[in-house]
């Protein structure tokens, strides 16, 4: 299986905003949810211009074990996003990701009323 969408994504995440494992497993539609994207991040490769750090656990929690950890948090802190006790205000940093426009069909448009 192919990250590469998973990493476009992430790379839309503004500098200082987060967005969870879950709401980009729901914005890509991925078979295998918040895991999956866990799993894309676990794998992302260096030097590709990833912000990896952006990505956080359900409620704002910061889900990566040491040492990487500790730079999540301090990489986090200096675009100033705040994290207090392994957690983010998701109410002010949570990423609104735009949700997917319906595709229109051929043929299906609406007639002048």
């Amino acid at each position: 299986m192919s990250w590469e969408p998973v990493y476009r994504l992430v790379k839309k995440i503004p500098r200082g905003r987060v967005a969870t494992y879950g709401d980009l497993a729901r914005k890509l539609r991925l078979p295998g949810g918040a895991r999956a994207v866990g799993y894309a991040m676990a794998a992302c490769p260096s030097g590709r211009g990833i912000p990896w750090h952006r990505v956080v656990g359900a409620g704002g929690r910061l889900r990566i074990p040491e040492p990487h950890g500790s730079l999540q948090r301090r990489l986090l802190e200096t675009e100033g996003v705040r994290v207090e006790f392994g957690r983010i205000d998701m109410d002010r940093f949570k990423w609104k990701l735009k949700a997917r426009r319906a595709k229109s069909k051929p043929g299906k448009s609406h007639p002048e009323r």
